[in-house]
């Protein structure tokens, strides 16, 4: 049987926009192809992001070849915790979570420990394009964990969330935050079994999330409501559109 929920005319009869509806109306219509490479490299897009005074993890490294990877003694030798990720990487694939270490071995968010050969052989992977978008070469990224608020520990399965704020011709249309779960194995990518939760533009109270699109109320790993939570520093993310809201 069809699922009614997943045709186009039941999406659109509930005012859903479906992600090929998106990519043809919006995202192709108001982004130049010219301007794809900015941000299709995350390395381009984190430089960008700094010349123009936004906050972003830190970089501790890139790595460009596999030669390159000799270096990771040195590179991880005062790192307790950090994220290696694909620069040209997509829907979350190939990022891998670091929050420990415990002598030589390194401890990922599901609590797994590695040795310094297995993370040698992710990066590997990653520059052999096993992650990245298209399957081209790509480069290694290590950078900063970041910590999140307390608020977020009831509704956030061991990774760290981040928010999202979808502008429009200079515009924040909508926001929401990207809760990691079980399924996700701590990763706030939705296309890796997070939870997607509305955020109110205006007041940055959460609303009802969306989570392997079904809507949900609560955390499936924790239980806890995630609507009606006021977001930290909600005036801080619009300071810039402070005067279009």
């Amino acid at each position: 049987m069809i699922n009614l929920w997943k045709t186009y005319s039941a999406l659109e009869k509930k005012g859903i926009l479906g992600i090929n509806q998106r990519n043809a109306d919006f995202i192709i219509r108001y982004n130049q192809r010219k301007y794809y490479p900015l941000v299709d490299d995350k390395i381009i897009t984190k430089e960008l992001a700094i010349k123009d005074g936004i906050a972003v993890p830190e970089l501790y490294a890139t790595i460009k070849t596999d030669h390159d990877t000799h270096n990771l003694t040195s590179i991880l030798e005062n790192k307790t915790d950090f994220v290696i990720k694909p620069a040209h990487g997509a829907g979350g694939d190939g990022i891998l979570v670091i929050t420990n270490r415990h002598d030589e071995r390194f401890r990922k968010v599901s609590g797994a420990l590695l040795q310094l050969e297995d993370i040698r052989h992710h990066i590997s992977n990653i520059l052999s394009g096993v992650y990245s978008l298209g399957g081209q070469r790509d480069q290694a990224m290590i950078e900063y964990r970041v910590q999140f608020d307390p608020l977020f520990e009831k509704i956030s399965y061991q990774g760290v969330p981040d928010i999202r704020v979808i502008v429009l011709k200079g515009y924040p249309v909508m926001a929401m935050v990207r809760l990691p779960t079980r399924l996700s194995d701590g990763k706030a990518n939705l296309h890796q079994g997070a939870i997607g939760v509305g955020v109110d533009l205006v007041t940055g109270m959460t609303l009802d999330g969306v989570w392997m699109n079904d809507p949900i109320h609560e955390h499936p790993d924790t239980g806890h409501a995630v609507p009606g939570l006021q977001i930290p520093h909600w005036d801080q993310f619009f300071k810039p559109f402070c005067t279009l809201l």
